[in-house]
């Protein structure tokens, strides 16, 4: 693993999809009759109770800490990731099938590959950009089929669209963190999403829940949005933002899988030929292969790492046990496999395969 962390950073991904999606269509059942606030409060106040750290002392600081100076930042993406996109999510599952709510999610990775490369000039070869392709393709064919059912199915399939472009945003916002402890992450944006959508739910007097959609909510806000974000962020640390939210595009499937076990009926065909092209998407990228001589610039910075890889040889004698503190970077140049990581932001040309 610690020779190729492109497989590391796709298998946490991955396992942050299955977590997030298995959990979207106990969302729609267990949200009915609740306001999307009131739901989207519940999820990540599940998800600060399942980031709760346990006390006990370390000898060895083994993450890198939250700071003041990351508030503001926090702040933001507290907003789009954890008040705005989940409130739109649950308003949008109570009007189209889990199913096709599903499938709809795959709108992050796209979105999510965009907005790095535009903001953090992340990467995208030619295989990511037509596995993009692809993705767009099958969005638009599954919001096609969920126009069929009326106006109502079209505006619950948009409000999941508005969701998802909202989650790719905090995605990309989220990247700097992704280097701090995932756990403090998870519980600060948690926390504030949790109190602004909890309060807005009380003030526009939306209804109570009752404790089996307390329970519910919070099992599922625990899993799917506080264990997946923490597996999310370490798969973001390997191979970047874009990498990460396209390997995402798992959890749609997982989800829709889920609802045809609990009863969902079926969509119709346009569900199939929307899975068709994502799956082509999805291979598209879990099959890229990224390695090439690179240069890397003196860099100082402070984030979990082992002295076992490539980068990591500021101390005297080997050390591969995981641990954090300030250290600084020598200028070198080599050849190694390697995702769009914090020690990886360089120009690239042709190394896409």
């Amino acid at each position: 693993m610690a020779g190729n962390p492109i497989v590391l950073g796709t298998m946490l991904a991955a396992l942050a999809a299955l977590a997030f999606g298995v959990t979207t269509p106990f969302i729609q059942r267990l949200g009915s009759g609740l306001g999307p606030l009131a739901t989207a409060a519940l999820l990540y106040l599940g998800a600060a109770m399942g980031a709760v750290s346990w006390p006990g002392r370390r000898r060895v600081r083994r993450e890198a800490s939250v700071t003041p100076h990351d508030i503001p930042r926090l702040l933001a993406i507290s907003f789009f990731g954890a008040a705005l996109a989940p409130t739109l999510f649950a308003w949008g599952l109570q009007r189209v099938p889990a199913t096709y709510g599903s499938l709809l999610l795959n709108g992050e990775a796209i979105f999510t590959v965009g907005l790095a490369a535009a903001i953090h000039h992340e990467y995208v070869g030619r295989r990511v950009a037509l596995a993009v392709a692809l993705m767009c393709a099958g969005g638009a064919v599954t919001v096609a089929g969920a126009s069929s059912a009326g106006s109502i199915g079209l505006f619950g399939a948009l409000a999941i669209v508005a969701a998802v472009f909202s989650w790719a945003l905090d995605n990309v916002l989220t990247r700097p963190f992704a280097e701090l402890d995932p756990a403090a992450v998870v519980r600060v944006k948690a926390v504030c999403g949790a109190t602004l959508t909890g309060a807005l739910a009380l003030l526009l007097g939306e209804a109570r829940p009752i404790w089996t959609q307390v329970a519910g909510l919070l099992a599922c806000g625990a899993t799917g949005y506080g264990v997946s974000l923490r597996l999310y962020l370490l798969g973001q640390r390997r191979i970047g933002a874009g990498r990460t939210g396209s390997v995402f595009a798992i959890a749609p499937f997982v989800g829709a899988l889920a609802a045809l076990l609990l009863g969902d009926k079926p969509a119709g065909g346009t569900t199939a030929v929307a899975a068709v092209l994502f799956i082509a998407g999805l291979a598209l990228h879990l099959t890229e292969r990224h390695g090439h001589e690179h240069a890397h610039g003196a860099l100082s910075h402070d984030h979990a790492h082992s002295h076992d890889d490539r980068h990591h040889d500021h101390h005297e004698g080997p050390s591969d046990r995981a641990h954090a503190h300030p250290h600084t970077h020598a200028a070198r140049v080599h050849i190694h496999p390697h995702g769009p990581d914090a020690h990886h932001d360089h120009e690239h040309k042709r190394h896409d395969r």
